[in-house]
């Protein structure tokens, strides 16, 4: 891969780690107010069912963690297996691909329509 484009992924990988850092936050606070509130998973399913402000923000948390993911296993991958050039390259789209398929389904599942 060509410096601009190495360069490309570190931006990235620094950008989903802001998104999922803000991510992991607002998904924790959540946690611990349904906790504290005394929800059961079934009461948090029923308020989640159709929100679409929700689907979209998992959406966007689950885009940031495929990508992130993804850039961080193809590093991985090049230090420990030797994996590069155009077999990491594609390795990483499919991982990513994979990824956000799975995490977009379960959004989809969670909030469901209405």
């Amino acid at each position: 891969m060509s410096g601009r484009g190495q360069a490309r992924l570190w931006i990235a990988q620094r950008a989903t780690a802001v998104m999922l850092a803000l991510c992991v936050a607002v998904h924790l606070a959540t946690i611990i107010y349904a906790v504290r509130a005394g929800l059961s998973a079934g009461d948090v399913l029923a308020r989640t069912r159709g929100n679409y402000a929700w689907a979209s923000f998992y959406a966007v948390f689950v885009v940031a963690a495929a990508v992130h993911g993804a850039i961080g296993l193809r590093t991985v991958a090049a230090e420990w297996l030797g994996l590069r050039g155009a077999a990491a390259d594609w390795t990483m789209a499919a991982i990513a691909i994979a990824l956000m398929l799975t995490g977009l389904r379960a959004v989809a599942a969670v909030v469901g329509a209405p």
